[in-house]
């Protein structure tokens, strides 16, 4: 929102008291999301996570003298990189957003951030871009990127425990064709070879193709006893399940974090025994965070706790350095994250606003248990699954 300029002196002493500390009466932040494209059915419950913390903090009243917090969608398309960086500048420039949840999606994460972003200075967290490549140490990203969900260096080892402990020595994997997916399949085959497992092919498709039966013949002829698809589950990942079933070249399979949503119920009981892995709170915090929505949106969806917390970090973090400016705020962050501090959880946001405005310390564990490690980088726990007449089934957590 651009600011008119004032004539009178009037005015003028009235907005000066109104901008004090470096705030002013409004907030407005960005929700970066793939609201179209290969993931919208996480993302249909991964911004009302967003925007349900936003709504926590404006009933509160607590953040920056009363101020109204407003949320601004934009759509990352997830694989759309000019699409994205068009979007992002858009909140920026036009919307003149204060911060920005996002974005989602790995590789157009990447290009709004060191394209848009970084030269804007805007800060972004992300709750669900989780390339290694994101990592702070692969960008120079002066301080201005974070995300809530860990990096797939992480997922890598994750998914090699999950498959050796179920005694899957060899598996076939096709990977979406970007940053996420190659990020992924790399860090898996690193992990899983070095644990004694073979993979037989590791190879990638692209999203939006109207017949995978090529790629799919590829895969069986390669052999396994499983076949990884690290993919997204609305498009290509979805597609080349369903013509592994048709083909009979697979019928289980392994799911990361962008295949496992509602969509699979589709195939019902005939990928019985599928196993997976995302990013996920503990039981405890999972049902907290369940009771607090309320039913108002699937909030054990993938990456809907991290998209909660991904804006509650950004107020927070406002909160802490008593301005809305992220040139002021960005290094709040990870104070705000990490101890020491009074433990705040979902639904407690008023109360970590109130005790940073008395200049008191929060440690944020929130919907998801953040914990910050290192510049920007989440710990993270993941959600073991199996499925079970197309849901998935929480079995452990990693």
């Amino acid at each position: 929102m651009k600011k008119l300029l004032i004539g009178t002196a009037l005015a003028t002493s009235v907005a000066a008291s109104a901008f004090a500390g470096g705030h002013g009466k409004e907030v407005t932040i960005g929700v970066f999301l793939g609201f179209t494209g290969p993931i919208e059915s996480m993302v249909a419950e991964m911004g009302p996570g967003a925007e349900f913390a936003i709504s926590e903090v404006n009933d509160s009243g607590a953040l920056l003298d009363s101020a109204k917090v407003t949320a601004i969608r934009a759509d990352t398309t997830c694989i759309d990189s000019g699409a994205a960086q068009a979007a992002i500048e858009r909140l920026i420039t036009a919307d003149g957003v204060d911060g920005v949840v996002g974005g989602d999606c790995s590789g157009v994460t990447g290009a709004a951030l060191m394209n848009v972003a970084l030269p804007n200075g805007m800060v972004m967290v992300s709750p669900s871009a989780t390339s290694p490549g994101l990592s702070h140490n692969n960008n120079e990203d002066k301080g201005l990127f974070f995300r809530t969900a860990p990096s797939d260096a992480r997922q890598g080892v994750v998914m090699t425990e999950v498959l050796m402990d179920q005694g899957i020595k060899s598996v076939a994997v096709t990977y979406t064709n970007n940053d996420y997916g190659k990020g992924l399949a790399d860090a898996f085959q690193s992990a899983y070879e070095a644990a004694g497992g073979t993979i037989t092919i590791n190879t990638p498709h692209e999203e939006g193709k109207a017949d995978y039966s090529s790629e799919v013949a590829a895969l069986a002829a390669a052999g396994g006893d499983r076949l990884v698809v690290a993919g997204y589950v609305d498009q290509g990942g979805g597609a080349i399940i369903q013509a592994s079933l048709d083909s009979g070249a697979f019928d289980t399979f392994h799911f990361p974090d962008g295949m496992i949503s509602d969509t699979l119920s589709q195939f019902g009981s005939d990928i019985d025994g599928s196993t997976g892995q995302h990013p996920a709170p503990s039981t405890e915090l999972a049902e907290s965070f369940t009771a607090l929505v309320g039913g108002a949106f699937n909030a054990t969806s993938p990456f809907v706790p991290e998209s909660y917390d991904a804006a509650a970090l950004i107020m927070l973090a406002m909160q802490s350095a008593d301005s809305k400016d992220p040139a002021d705020y960005k290094d709040h962050i990870m104070k705000v994250a990490n101890a020491p501090g009074t433990k705040i959880g979902a639904g407690e946001l008023a109360k970590g606003l109130d005790i940073l405005r008395d200049g008191g310390d929060i440690d944020y564990v929130g919907a998801s248990g953040v914990e910050l490690i290192g510049p920007g980088e989440a710990s993270g726990t993941y959600r073991e699954v199996v499925m079970k007449g197309g849901e998935s089934t929480t079995v452990a957590f990693r």
